[in-house]
């Protein structure tokens, strides 16, 4: 192999980098090299940077759409307070994505531009256009099919079912099989176009194969900061423990640990070891709740979009080496519910401001530590400071505990860039701030997973939301 990192990418993205790469060549041929692959020159990093700027106009556009289908209930004389102003910055300027995008360099605000763009259709009732981009959106990064099961749901039971009965039970009678037959069309047409020409030379399983690497260990290099981090770290723990209670012999302990970018397995120590068949299951008993709800408990577009969070936080939780950068995929969608709820406002809070911390190890270089501190800073206190003024008739978003909790961000950031280097355990234990970073962090999104669904699960509904 040309080299050591898989493709792990559906076609419409190979297609996507093909055409980036017709302009790239203008700006230095060399970068299109397949073995140049540590390469790097001014006119690259240009590029790279420009082309992502340029593909965000996608997102923008999205963000457009979703701030026309925010209700406008909540009126305010300056605009600064307005939910639609609010939830413009909130997704325009979120932290998370810009520094992924535009620091780490990565692609994601055009994907997610497709996302927003998507959700936005269904929510104006626009349900072809929704299911075509979202089926286009799954063949640029499979990662979206943690949210699916959303799509799927919502989709059967507004379009395919076109009528409910007063109570806002299901009218079976409603069913219409031609907009399940466009849906199904929609969907065969959009994979025959991406996957067909890998069918017809056999090479599908080759591209099964790469899209789903379950050889890669149970996490990322760093851990993301959802279950598995936690069990890992009680597994690190008890390890521990054991050895200076003589309870294991050393001999016979590992010595890799859990993680691992590259195809490779891991074991665990003292707990079971983890296999992608049963983080597959986890993640599926971890979405059924929401989907039921989605199905028996039916709001609409506001429905949908709590679905679509749980989707994304549970298979966070739950899935099989797990990006920290997923986490953007619950961010992103709670920020539309965030400025229409004083609740979800308290969620989005707890999830943004952990979520994105969990993101600082991909910065770690020392020009830029200021940047993420800064960058993050300005970020939270408008996210805390606009949700605050929005709802400042209704009771504290937060309460002293949680308070607390997100406090406590600022000296573990303390410990692990400043403390931590100048002490003699930096030589002997250098992934402890990765550690600790990934374990606190994930107490906080597994937190704010469960305040969520506590939150769709207890809601009661009126009639007249069943009805419609």
């Amino acid at each position: 192999a040309t080299s050591e990192w898989t493709l792990d990418y559906p076609p419409f993205f190979a297609w996507f980098e093909y055409a980036l790469s017709h302009v790239a060549k203008y700006f230095d041929p060399k970068m299109l090299v397949i073995e140049n692959l540590n390469y790097t020159s001014r006119a690259t990093i240009f590029f790279q940077r420009f082309s992502v700027i340029f593909t965000d106009i996608l997102f923008i556009y999205a963000v457009r759409e979703c701030c026309r289908c925010v209700n406008g209930k909540r009126a305010a004389k300056d605009i600064l307070e307005k939910p639609t102003f609010i939830l413009a910055v909130l997704l325009l300027w979120n932290f998370g994505l810009l520094i992924v995008d535009h620091i780490h360099f990565q692609y994601n605000g055009f994907l997610f531009g497709l996302m927003l763009l998507s959700v936005a259709r269904l929510c104006q009732k626009r349900y072809l256009e929704g299911a075509l981009l979202f089926a286009v959106l799954l063949h640029f990064k499979h990662i979206y099919m943690y949210v699916a099961p959303a799509y799927g749901i919502y989709l059967l039971r507004s379009y395919c079912f076109t009528a409910n009965n007063a109570d806002g039970s299901l009218k079976w009678r409603s069913f219409s099989f031609l907009h399940v037959t466009l849906l199904g069309l929609i969907v065969c047409l959009v994979s025959a176009l991406s996957l067909g020409p890998f069918i017809v030379l056999g090479q599908l399983p080759q591209v099964i194969s790469r899209l789903f690497p379950f050889k890669r260990g149970l996490c990322h290099a760093y851990w993301a900061p959802n279950f598995w981090a936690l069990y890992n770290a009680m597994d690190k723990a008890l390890t521990i423990f054991g050895l200076k209670c003589n309870f294991l012999d050393p001999t016979k302990i590992p010595k890799a640990s859990m993680t691992g970018g590259l195809v490779q397995e891991f074991q665990h120590t003292v707990l079971p070891s983890v296999t992608p068949l049963a983080t597959l299951i986890c993640t599926f008993i971890s979405i059924l709740p929401s989907v039921f709800c989605l199905w028996f408990k039916p709001q609409g577009p506001r429905g949908f979009l709590q679905c679509l969070v749980l989707c994304a936080l549970s298979s966070f939780m739950f899935g099989w080496h797990v990006h920290e950068k997923a986490i953007l995929l619950a961010i992103l969608p709670l920020s539309l519910l965030s400025v229409q709820r004083a609740k979800d406002a308290g969620i989005y809070l707890i999830l943004t401001t952990t979520g994105h911390f969990s993101l600082f190890p991909l910065l770690f270089t020392p020009p830029e530590l200021p940047i993420k501190i800064l960058l993050m800073l300005l970020f939270t206190v408008y996210s805390f400071s606009s949700l605050k003024s929005l709802f400042r008739r209704e009771r504290p978003l937060l309460n002293w505990l949680e308070t607390i909790y997100l406090a406590q961000l600022v000296p573990l950031e303390i410990f692990c860039e400043i403390i931590f280097p100048l002490t003699p355990w930096k030589g002997h234990f250098p992934f402890v701030p990765l550690l600790l970073t990934s374990v606190y962090c994930a107490l906080g999104v597994a937190y704010a997973w469960l305040k969520l669904y506590v939150s769709v699960l207890t809601e009661r509904i009126s009639v007249r939301q069943k009805a419609e």
